[in-house]
């Protein structure tokens, strides 16, 4: 196509998340500001934030109101529009994005169906919980994909303890208990905030309860140990932590039905729960299956080329966990993770940038520099790896957990730039010592 029009390149971005909200902003500040583009990014919802600090909502270890970014001031601030509503369909003649009509709390409609036009499409449509139609999963599991879902499950856990607290009858077998069903990184971190957070929550009054003996969590996974993405090393030592906090970790026990009251496994048992949180598997949103004659795997993601433009449309390219990337010399496709999403927000940037100057685009060239997984106070575990080190490191304690928070301050640095990030993190420290550990409501 032309890449030298009369008028602005209209470029849409469907998705805030890490990676199309990183790409929004970059390109707003370069070609938006300029006149250059047209930059709009869609979002059913109205604020952002970084899906790795779900658990600790869950947990309540975070104040989520503390860290949601608005994507209407964002695209004040950084030369981007911002439209609100889901994405239901593609028609690719008429180069139109179709969106849902989008409702309030009431049920009554704000905006009608609406068609967006472009140019150029970006799809960062995320990930999502794969609960592969296990009988129950979707009626009594929580899955974590959301801030909503996240503030729901530590709701429920704040209202499971003030009524167990309240009663006058022994406490049922499954009461406050919670059950974890995939432990990798999301259901490990959750496991071991829920062990502090639980333990605060209880001290602000609940006097009938016993953290140590009351309440149980239990972690399910279904292959040979925890944390399988990371070196069995690692492992061991996540599950001996757990071990010490009181987690009670089953491997090789595959879930076969979530029930009210817990959760049933292939060989027969019964884990009692109260709570039980799905975190085991992922796929892309199932409005992508085979969106427009687009190319997709069987977890929907959309199969891209390596300058991430999908296979059956140049103008069309995907990012993040909603795109199949294939990674040179591996068994398996770029994994579904922020720095993965961050990395290709940058290249597509500057892709785009060039495809409005007609320059052909450069080919995305995944740098993996590991993985981390925080334990919450007790400890963050991982490994670097590649060129940050020179080979791989394996990584504990207090300097994995100054590399975990430094990701996260690397994705408000993409949104924010230093100052801001500088003072907000400053006033944050400061006040976090008058404010209660852990969320009370």
């Amino acid at each position: 196509m032309s890449e030298h029009t009369a008028t602005p390149q209209r470029i849409v971005i469907v998705g805030g998340g890490a990676g199309g909200l990183e790409l929004a902003t970059r390109l707003g500040d370069r070609l938006g500001r300029r006149g250059r583009a047209q930059i709009t990014l869609v979002d059913r919802s109205r604020t952002h934030l970084w899906k790795p600090l779900l658990h600790e909502v869950a947990a309540g270890s975070m104040d989520v109101d503390q860290h949601m970014l608005d994507y209407l001031a964002q695209a004040r601030w950084h030369h981007f529009r911002f439209q609100l509503g889901a994405m239901r369909g593609l028609d690719r003649e008429r180069r139109v994005v179709l969106i849902a009509p989008t409702h309030d709390e009431d049920g009554r409609l704000l905006i009608g169906e609406r068609e967006i036009p472009y140019d150029t499409l970006v799809i960062a449509a995320g990930s999502r919980t794969n609960d592969f139609g296990t009988p129950g999963a979707k009626e009594h599991a929580i899955s974590l994909d959301t801030p909503a879902q996240a503030e729901r499950f530590h709701s429920r856990l704040i209202n499971a303890c003030i009524r167990a607290n309240a009663q006058s009858e022994p406490l049922r077998p499954e009461q406050l208990q919670v059950a974890i069903i995939g432990a990798g990184a999301t259901g490990v971190e959750l496991a071991a905030e829920l062990h502090h957070t639980t333990r605060e929550l209880v001290a602000f009054g609940l006097e009938k309860i016993d953290a140590g003996r009351d309440i149980r969590i239990t972690l399910i996974e279904a292959g040979p140990r925890v944390l399988p993405a990371l070196p069995e090393r690692l492992s061991q030592s996540t599950e001996k932590l757990l071990a010490s906090l009181d987690v009670q970790v089953l491997t090789g026990a595959r879930v076969t039905a979530v029930e009210h009251d817990g959760v049933q496994l292939a060989d027969g048992r019964k884990i009692p729960a109260e709570l039980t949180v799905w975190a085991a598997g992922i796929k892309a949103p199932d409005f992508l299956k085979d969106i427009a004659g687009l190319e997709t795997n069987r977890l929907n993601q959309l199969v891209v080329t390596p300058t991430l433009q999908t296979t059956r449309d140049t103008d069309i390219f995907a990012l993040g966990d909603c795109t199949a990337c294939a990674w040179p010399g591996r068994e398996h496709n770029v994994p579904p993770r922020a720095q993965a999403a961050h990395q290709q927000a940058t290249r597509l940037a500057d892709n785009l940038e060039r495809r409005i100057a007609g320059k052909a685009p450069r080919p995305f060239v995944y740098r993996d520099f590991g993985s981390l997984v925080s334990l919450g106070e007790y400890s963050t575990v991982g490994s670097l790896m590649g060129a940050l080190v020179g080979g791989s490191l394996f990584i504990e304690g207090l300097f994995a957990r100054f590399m975990y928070v430094s990701l996260y301050r690397m994705h408000l640095y993409a949104l924010h730039g230093f100052a801001k990030v500088f003072f907000d993190t400053l006033a944050r420290m400061i006040t976090r010592r008058t404010e209660p550990r852990v969320k009370l409501h």
